[in-house]
């Protein structure tokens, strides 16, 4: 699957082409130094989360529909501290480690043990296991999220990111 994200001014695009050659597009609002669903696409393919976000958008599903079925399944958040169903245990994972990459960004960085660290207290406080995660993951997490960022943040709106999503 080819994934094109498109720098905005407000807001970013993404474009997707499927294998089968389905196509789908969203808009979504900036969120920090890199684009978030670039970061997502990292750590499901390093982390080999083939049933995240990217997976779930490679199987057919429009990327601006997955939140209403992660909470149709039961997403854990303040509100609803429960376990979620297993169908999306994967992107819960994916999103907790995410944000701990994000975090790392923020704050000026962390190390491999850092990044676990905030991925394994994200991932308990929704009740789904952290996945194997190993130092040398995390560290590559945090070189290609890096590489993006310092490709993305001096570019001007309108620069475009290439991505290939290769997981099933």
């Amino acid at each position: 699957m080819h994934v094109t994200i498109i720098k905005g001014q407000a807001d970013d695009m993404i474009t997707i082409c499927r294998a089968d050659g389905s196509v789908a597009s969203t808009r979504f609002p900036k969120k920090g130094p890199v684009p978030h669903d670039a970061v997502h696409l990292i750590v499901e393919e390093v982390l080999g989360l083939g049933h995240g976000f990217w997976g779930m958008v490679a199987a057919g599903h429009d990327p601006d529909e997955i939140q209403e079925i992660a909470k149709a399944a039961g997403h854990a958040s303040a509100k609803r501290a429960t376990p979620p169903g297993a169908e999306i245990v994967e992107l819960i994972q994916a999103e907790r480690i995410v944000e701990a990459a994000e975090a790392a960004l923020w704050s000026g960085g962390t190390d491999a043990a850092g990044l676990r660290d905030l991925a394994e207290a994200g991932c308990g406080a929704s009740h789904v296991p952290l996945p194997a995660l190993s130092p040398a993951q995390a560290q590559e997490i945090l070189a290609r999220v890096c590489a993006i960022r310092d490709d993305w943040v001096p570019a001007a709106p309108g620069h475009q990111l290439e991505l290939r999503w290769t997981l099933s």
